[in-house]
């Protein structure tokens, strides 16, 4: 069967929709786990990050792209961009709690480190979406520049901000008020967003210049710029060293924050795209779209260790580990 295109897929990707169902392989680990969306497959797969096994499958509608798991890890957020909605998922138990309607294309997505709300990327709109995530009070809006996609919030909760891809630029926004406070340009068409744990820089992976922006929140200016590989669409920072996926190089750039030298460009599965740090940072997980995988990786030898089958068009776009 043909790969039907999918949401967003800008670059004339193709996806096989698999119908969806609910498979428990074993009891939920006491060890970190990685909540994986499988775009055309319509569901979340659950690995557990120290031994790989895959532990539990959880239907989600709507090709589930985005996901955030909360700091305390007791919950799972998905956005469904063709469904239209933010699924709310019980981390422990498996369960769906709730979906909740946001309407536009829901795609990027984070939250706020006490809980609530949720903050949710409109790809069709100039949006993000506050949502309170028990769904008692409906979303606010506050309007950032055009195609919003990755969506970060500093580790003090006092700000949040997006990669809106097609004006070249990151917003800040008071995360309390909503209002824009400034616009940060940086390379072409940003994608992937991230903050260091400090809430001193953000990095933008630049999907069009093949490159990462890195930004001082405190000056809202950049400060350096990192060429990697091509297309490059999510960051995650480990001890000291920034994980970039290039989705056209099936690879990974690492390079060092402190003095942005380039260490290694790691091979990984065809088209990787999510990417994010294990809790204690010793390691880093990428799901590649197009090979099906979850790999880890070694962040002090730089290799991959393991890698394991998740399902169909892995996205896992966000932090996606608790």
């Amino acid at each position: 069967m043909l790969r039907k295109a999918t949401f967003p897929t800008s670059w004339g990707r193709l996806c096989v929709a698999l119908g969806p169902a609910l498979l428990l392989f074993s009891s939920p680990a006491l060890a970190g786990e990685a909540f994986v969306t499988d775009q055309p497959g319509e569901q979340v797969v659950v690995i557990d990050t120290d031994s790989m096994a895959k532990l539990a499958t959880i239907p989600v509608d709507g090709e589930p792209a985005g996901i955030a798991v909360s700091t305390d890890g007791a919950r799972a957020y998905v956005t469904s961009p063709e469904g239209k909605v933010l699924t709310v998922i019980d981390a422990a138990s498996r369960a769906v709690l709730r979906r909740i309607p946001v309407g536009g294309g829901p795609l990027g997505v984070a939250v706020h480190p006490s809980g609530h709300p949720v903050y949710v990327a409109d790809w069709y709109s100039r949006h993000l979406l506050a949502i309170d995530p028990d769904g008692k009070a409906p979303p606010r809006t506050a309007t950032v520049g055009t195609s919003p996609s990755g969506v970060a919030v500093t580790p003090d909760g006092a700000f949040v901000l997006t990669a809106d891809r097609d004006d070249d630029a990151v917003s800040i926004l008071d995360a309390t008020t909503l209002q824009r406070v400034a616009v940060v340009p940086v390379g072409t068409r940003p994608f992937g967003l991230t903050i260091d744990a400090e809430g001193q820089r953000a990095y933008a992976a630049n999907v069009g210049s093949n490159s990462v922006s890195i930004i001082d929140l405190a000056a809202r200016k950049v400060v350096g710029t990192v060429k990697v590989g091509l297309r490059p669409y999510a960051v995650a920072l480990a001890r000291g060293k920034a994980f970039v996926t290039n989705q056209y190089g099936d690879s990974v750039t690492v390079f060092d924050v402190a003095s942005l030298k380039v260490l290694k460009t790691i091979e990984v599965g065809d088209y990787p795209e999510g990417i994010a740090p294990s809790r204690d940072g010793a390691h880093v997980y990428v799901a590649s779209w197009f090979a099906n995988t979850l790999s880890m990786i070694d962040v002090e030898t730089l290799a991959v260790t393991k890698t394991v089958e998740v399902g169909d068009g892995p996205r896992a776009f966000g932090q996606f580990i608790r």
